[in-house]
C-alpha cells in the first residue's frame, strides 16, 4: 500500500485552541488569493484520493508559510496544485505528482544563482529557501533509503533539496556545514557515516577569549552549549532554519540528525536496539570535535522524533542535560487499535504505510501486529527507569499521536515535566515553542545576552 495515497473521510476537526487549524467540510474563503477557483478550497467538483479535506488543511498553513511550507510562498505552490488538477493527478505517490514541482524548484534555483551572481546574498538565501520548500513537498511525506530506496522520484528531490539547501545556508553568518560523523559502533545492517548538518555561533566578538590566552598565544576555540535535533517522519535536516537560528541566537550549536527509517539516516530501522548504538556514535563524534560543551548538550526530539528524545533521556541520561519530547508516540501509538484510526485524522497522507516502512515491516499488517511489543518503550522497560529532565510537550487532540501517550510517562520512572496545549492538534503547533524555549534556556543554565 503506498504511504502517499488516501481517501479522507469528512471529519470536523477542532479549530479552537492554540495551533488549531480547521480540517471542517466548509470550504475557507478564497478572498486570501482573489482567485474564484482557489486550489485549495472544497470548490472543485472532482475528490482526490488524498482527500478534499487535504488541501483545506493546507491552505492555511501554505498561506502563512507554516509547517510543512515553512520557508516557502504561496505563490510557488498555486500554480503546481491547479497544474495537477487539470492533468487528473490525484495520488502523492504517483511519479506525475513529485515531478510536477520541478519546474517551479528549477526556476526559483536559478532566481537565486542569478542573486548570487549579482551580489543579493539575502534575496539569494530567501529564494534558494522557497525552493528548498518546493521540494520538501514534492518528496513528502516520507523518503528513505534503508534498506533500499523508497521512491526514486521523491528521492530525486530529497537530493535536490538537501543541494538547494545548502546553496542558502552557505551564505550565512553562521553557514549550515554537512558533516559525515563515523558510526563507530554501528552493528549488523547498520551503515558506516550519520550525516548530519551543523551550525555554530559566530564567536568572532568573545572578547572573554582574550583574557584566558597568554601572551602570543593562540585564542582557544570556545566550547559551545549544544542542541541535538532529532527529525521526524517527514521533515527532516533541511527543515529547521528557524529552530537552528534561534538556537544560534542563544549563543547555542546545532547539531541535526534524521531518525532511524527516515531520509539519509544509516540506522537499521528493523532493529528495535540500533537507536542507541546511533546515539553513541554522535554523541562520541561531539566529544571527540571540540566545539561542543558536553556539560550543555540537550535533544529536541519532533513528532516521531520524540519518541527517540524520550528514549536517549533514559538510554543516556547521564550524557545529557535535558530533552524535550514534542508530540512523541512511545506506546499507545503503537497499539492497533490506535493506529486502525490515525488514517485520515489531521494528516493529508495515510501514516500507517510510512510508519510500518520506517520500522522495518513489509507490510502495513505486520507492522500493526508486531510494532508495539518490538517498539514499544513500556514492552521493553525503558521508561520504568531513571531519566534525565525531560519536557513532554503536545495539542491534547493530537490525532498522529495520542496525548495518553505523554500522560502515560508520569507514571514511571523519575518525574516529568510536561505543556500540553487543550483543543490544538499534532505538538500543540504552532504556540508551543514559546513554551519549550524558556524551559531550554533554564535547563541549560546559558543564553547569550
Amino acid at each position: 500500500m503506498s504511504p502517499h495515497k488516501i481517501e479522507l473521510p469528512t471529519r470536523a476537526a477542532p479549530a479552537s485552541g492554540p495551533g488549531a487549524v480547521s480540517s471542517s467540510s466548509t470550504p475557507p474563503s478564497s478572498s486570501t488569493t482573489g482567485k474564484p477557483n482557489d486550489v485549495f478550497s472544497a470548490s472543485q467538483p472532482r475528490r482526490w484520493l488524498m482527500g478534499n479535506e487535504a488541501f483545506e488543511r493546507w491552505k492555511f498553513p501554505c498561506t502563512k508559510a507554516l509547517y510543512p511550507f515553512h520557508d516557502g510562498a504561496y505563490e510557488d505552490f498555486a500554480p503546481v496544485f491547479e497544474q495537477l488538477i487539470a492533468d487528473g493527478v490525484d495520488d502523492g505517490n504517483a511519479p506525475a505528482y513529485t515531478r510536477a514541482f520541478f519546474s517551479v524548484a528549477a526556476s526559483l534555483e536559478e532566481r537565486g544563482d542569478a542573486a548570487v551572481k549579482a551580489g543579493n546574498k539575502k534575496e539569494a538565501s530567501d529564494v534558494y529557501l522557497r525552493a528548498a520548500c518546493v521540494l520538501r513537498i514534492a518528496r513528502f511525506p516520507y523518503v528513505t533509503a534503508f534498506p533500499d530506496v523508497s521512491c526514486p522520484e521523491k528521492w530525486h528531490a530529497w537530493e535536490w533539496q538537501k543541494r538547494v539547501y545548502m546553496k542558502a545556508g552557505a551564505s550565512w553568518d553562521e553557514p549550515v556545514v554537512e558533516v559525515d560523523i563515523p558510526h563507530t559502533h554501528a552493528q549488523g545492517r547498520d551503515r558506516a557515516t550519520i550525516p548530519a548538518y551543523v551550525r555554530v555561533p559566530d564567536h568572532s566578538d568573545a572578547a572573554h577569549l582574550h583574557d584566558v590566552a597568554g601572551e602570543g598565544e593562540e585564542i582557544p576555540t570556545p566550547k559551545f552549549p549544544a542542541v541535538l535535533l532529532f527529525t521526524g517522519l517527514d521533515g527532516y535536516r533541511p527543515d529547521n532554519t528557524v529552530r537552528c537560528d534561534e538556537f544560534l541566537a542563544r549563543g547555542w550549536a546545532a547539531v541535526v540528525v534524521e531518525i532511524p527509517g527516515t531520509a539519509d539516516c544509516p540506522a537499521d530501522s528493523a532493529d528495535p536496539t540500533a537507536p542507541e548504538r546511533l546515539w553513541d556514535s554522535v554523541l562520541a563524534w561531539m566529544e571527540q570535535d571540540g566545539r561542543f560543551d558536553m556539560g550543555r548538550l540537550l535533544v529536541w526530539g519532533l513528532s516521531a522524533g520524540g519518541y527517540y528524545a524520550v528514549r536517549i533521556a533514559h538510554t543516556h541520561k547521564d550524557r545529557i542535560r535535558g530533552a524535550v519530547a514534542q508530540g512523541a508516540g512511545v506506546h499507545h501509538f503503537f497499539d492497533q487499535d490506535w493506529m486502525d484510526r490515525a488514517d485520515g485524522h489531521e494528516y493529508p497522507f495515510e501514516l500507517s504505510p510510512a510508519f510500518a516502512m520506517k520500522h522495518g515491516f513489509a507490510s502495513v499488517e505486520a507492522y500493526k501486529a508486531g510494532v508495539q511489543k518490538k517498539f514499544s518503550l513500556l514492552e521493553n522497560g525503558i521508561i520504568q527507569g531513571p531519566s534525565c529532565r525531560l519536557l513532554l510537550v503536545n495539542g491534547t487532540l493530537d490525532g498522529l499521536m495520542p496525548i495518553e501517550d505523554s500522560m502515560m510517562l508520569f507514571e514511571y520512572g523519575s518525574p516529568k515535566e510536561a505543556r500540553f496545549f487543550s483543543n490544538a492538534l499534532h505538538m500543540g503547533y504552532p504556540l508551543a515553542n514559546s513554551s519549550v524555549y524558556p524551559w531550554m534556556e533554564e535547563v541549560m543554565g546559558y543564553k547569550k545576552e
